[in-house]
């Protein structure tokens, strides 16, 4: 018979791992994702198809036109300029931090 005690850490352990378990799930499709616990930062590469599952949605580089850059999160398209702003969409700030001729880099956080 297991100890109450040890019950009791054995229970905690994947508490303990689920932060770390969420960070690992970010990844995508030509793309490098760096994320903490409410935000990430994409950078997608350009000319071909580039996805990034990031804080349980998927993000998706659709279009660059000069500094203007139009993503998809999680379903929603918003066109962002890079250095400005940023946009809302699906509950996330999506801003642009800088478009070069092969990269994109973009940083989603949760808002509030």
């Amino acid at each position: 018979m297991t100890s109450f005690p040890l019950r009791r850490k054995l229970a905690v352990i994947p508490f303990l791992l689920l932060p770390l378990g969420a960070l690992a799930a970010c990844g995508g499709e030509n793309s490098k994702t760096d994320c903490n616990v409410n935000s990430c930062t994409v950078t997608f590469d350009r000319g071909v198809d580039a996805s990034a599952s990031i804080l349980g949605v998927k993000a998706e580089l659709v279009k660059v036109q000069g500094q203007m850059v139009t993503l998809k999160v999680g379903g929603q398209t918003v066109t962002v300029p890079a250095g400005g702003d940023g946009e809302q969409a699906e509950g996330f700030d999506v801003s642009v931090q800088s478009v070069t001729k092969d990269q994109v880099v973009v940083r989603i956080s949760a808002n509030g």
